[in-house]
């Protein structure tokens, strides 16, 4: 849900993965991993992102009915 959460929110602020990972301090493959579910992610990264995204971290954690 984290990563669904993440990809959408980061599409829909016409965010590149590169842009992403730019403003929130972590590596552009990393972020890649994390919308794919491939890694397992930290509190304080998870945080990370959606500082980034301009949400908060219980945000990025709902589901939606897309």
């Amino acid at each position: 849900m984290f990563a669904n959460n993440i990809r959408r929110l980061r599409r829909c602020r016409g965010l590149s993965q590169e842009a992403l990972a730019d403003t929130a301090g972590l590596h552009r493959t990393y972020v890649g991993a994390v919308e794919r579910g491939e890694r397992n992610i930290t509190l304080l990264n998870a945080n990370r992102i959606a500082e980034a995204l301009g949400v908060s971290l219980s945000d990025c954690l709902k589901e939606t009915h897309d």
